[in-house]
């Protein structure tokens, strides 16, 4: 089989582990767990290199630390260290079907040859080879992060316990969709040809990808579940974990069928962080890229196990060397040592099985991004609020340095859907590892962008308006409602984040063109609670590339209040009219987008790619930002009119 090249960022999304990609020679693979990306019989592996901590995050994970991807180094002279490393990856689906004579055949995971046919009408003479067979399109996927070979031959004969070992074989008969797509066991009757290698049976692939279906029990259920063997006894998942090696598990989940390239196969969850320091300007950059060095990494994780919390600065100086280390003080050697492991820090609390709880969890960030921190790992200053912004805009901050750390946790499949942190943690590897020695796939990224909070007493008198209330009501009550049928977790969908996350959608788009960043270059954080102590109405735009697109200092400079204005304006002044109305506001009143989960927001308007939005781009709408047709006084921002376009026209 043939190698493949990936980015080191797409192996944590969203090509991570369990998810399937097509190499150079076009074979579909699925990416193998974890227990196989640094084999311990290698001897020039030094895991040091790849080691990264983020300490908040390694708390909520409950984890003992990060790994980068491991990247393919060819090796040359007397360093061999880490060379020729690469991440494993399956074949996967297992069956193939030739294009001329449309026989399936299954091979081995781990099979590396070509696949090629077996007809004896192929062979010809003595030692010929039968033409390349080309892999299915088709999978079957269960919600529990299950998928399997697509199972034709139970299908074709209606039951999963079939005695018949006939030549199966797929058809397309011309007709669009599913139904064209007919499985035949041997050679029907109908074109004269010999049953001999099978019995005959054929059915169409029709409603196999269909979910929705209501089981004897009332529970939601799936077309092939249920209608491969009938109702009275249900095909349910086969708790296949092919990433893993692994053919049967247990599960009793029904299943669905499903294109191995849609995007229902895979929905990687990533947790993401933002480097906060313990004490701000206590460490300088020089310093912790210090300790991130291999040998020196080395000895202070050593230090952390045996020692922990009561290390002193004399017993790290015992364990590094001492010549990189002789320019700095016992105390900068100390708090860098517990900036490192997050020694004495005070966590966000929360429940950790919970993926949600992002007003906990935040709060931290929002508390130091908000002021003025000078840190070499973050750093934000005060460019001021425009006099017209004033008044709407309580702070903005221009974030010239920032570190994100994104970590993948788990995934999903068929439907993105909440998922436990342990649930998800177990399905990237075969046997779950102890806290101390746990650790996930992450890249680290460095960035800027640009903070903006809001007047919390406007804000709070605005959330009071019972029509605001009572607007947002509605998407709330639509997404709890799609939740529960589908057995989530309820949650408060309220108008300053469906306000704040609108606004945040047109600026990124507006500045995409001010700024001529790519569209999926920019990012979105949100910042939003109102829970006692802990009230949050803000966002964070930002770029978190690994190129240069992240570093450019383009995004930051438009923070200032004279380059921040004109974006400002411009972008209420666009939602104020889409360039789908009135049909975009009209289909809004009844729901749109992702779980109708929109009111008035669309693709012309208000929708980002789904990489730069929190929310896959759900809980969006301009009413509640700058009114709607009926009531144009409803939306936050709707005051703020003909002055700002006066103000607007002088500055252009």
């Amino acid at each position: 089989m043939a190698t493949g090249k990936i980015r080191r960022a797409q192996l944590v999304s969203p090509f991570g582990v369990g998810a399937m990609s097509v190499l150079v020679d076009g074979s579909s693979v699925i990416t193998a767990g974890l227990e196989h990306w640094f084999p311990r019989d290698n001897q020039d592996l030094v895991l040091d290199d790849f080691v990264v901590h983020d300490w908040r995050l390694e708390a909520r994970l409950n984890v003992k630390e990060f790994r980068l991807p491991p990247d393919y180094r060819p090796g040359s002279g007397m360093d061999h260290r880490n060379s020729k490393l690469s991440v494993p990856v399956l074949r996967f689906p297992r069956y193939a079907f030739c294009m001329y004579c449309k026989r399936l055949k299954q091979v081995p995971l781990s099979f590396q040859e070509i696949v090629r046919c077996e007809d004896p009408a192929h062979l010809g003479n003595k030692g010929g080879k039968g033409p390349k067979m080309s892999q299915v399109p088709f999978v079957a996927i269960c919600e529990g992060g299950h998928i399997d070979d697509f199972p034709f031959r139970e299908w074709v004969h209606r039951s999963a316990s079939t005695q018949c070992k006939g030549t199966v074989r797929l058809f397309s008969t011309g007709a669009g969709g599913l139904e064209g797509q007919s499985v035949r066991c041997g050679f029907d009757a109908k074109n004269k040809r010999d049953t001999s290698q099978g019995c005959g049976a054929t059915r169409t692939l029709m409603g196999i990808t269909m979910a929705g279906r209501k089981d004897s029990k009332g529970q939601e259920s799936t077309v092939l579940t249920e209608e491969l063997e009938g109702r009275s006894n249900p095909y349910l998942c086969t708790g296949a974990r092919p990433w893993l090696h692994e053919s049967s598990g247990q599960c009793d989940k029904p299943m669905r069928g499903a294109l191995r390239a849609g995007g229902n196969v895979y929905f990687p969850h990533v947790e993401s962080s933002i480097f906060l320091p313990q004490k701000v300007g206590a460490v300088s950059g020089a310093l912790r890229e210090l300790l991130s060095r291999g040998a020196v990494a080395a000895a202070l994780n050593t230090i952390h196990t045996f020692v922990g919390a009561s290390a002193t600065a004399q017993q790290i100086r015992d364990q590094v060397p001492a010549e990189l280390f002789d320019s700095y003080t016992d105390d900068e050697l100390l708090a860098a040592y517990k900036d490192r492991f997050g020694i004495g820090a005070e966590l966000a609390g929360g429940d950790d099985e919970e993926s949600g709880a992002l007003d906990i969890w935040r709060h931290p960030e929002f508390k130091i991004i908000r002021e003025t921190p000078n840190d070499d790992a973050l750093r934000a200053s005060d460019p001021g609020v425009h006099q017209d912004l004033r008044g709407h805009l309580d702070r903005v901050r221009k974030v010239t340095v920032l570190q994100e750390t994104r970590v993948l946790r788990g995934f999903t499949r068929g439907r993105d859907h909440d998922l436990k942190i342990s649930e998800g943690k177990a399905l990237l590897r075969r046997r779950p590892l102890p806290p101390d020695r746990d650790w996930l796939p992450a890249y680290v990224v460095r960035g800027e962008g640009i903070y903006l909070e809001l007047d919390l007493e406007r804000l709070l008198r605005w959330e009071a308006r019972g029509e605001v209330q009572a607007r947002a009501d509605r998407i709330s009550k639509q997404y709890n409602q799609v939740v529960t049928d589908r057995g989530g977790r309820l949650r408060e969908i309220s108008p300053r984040l469906i306000m704040l996350h609108t606004l945040a959608h047109l600026l990124i788009n507006e500045l995409v063109f001010t700024c001529g960043y790519s569209s999926a270059s920019l990012r979105e954080r949100l910042y939003v609670s109102q829970q006692a102590g802990q009230e949050m109405a803000g966002f964070l735009i930002y770029t978190a590339a690994g190129d240069s697109e992240g570093t450019m200092g383009g995004l930051v400079r438009m923070a200032g209040k004279d380059q921040l204005f004109p974006i400002f304006a411009a972008a209420l002044s666009e939602a104020r009219w889409c360039s789908t109305d009135p049909v975009c506001m009209d289909a809004g009143e009844k729901g749109q987008g992702p779980d109708s989960c929109n009111l008035a927001a669309c693709h012309g308007c208000a929708l980002l790619p789904e990489t730069s939005c929190e929310e896959f781009n759900r809980f969006l709408d301009r009413g509640l930002l700058v009114g709607t047709f009926d009531d144009p006084s409803l939306g936050y921002f709707s005051g703020f009119g003909s002055e700002a376009t006066d103000t607007l026209s002088e500055v252009g």
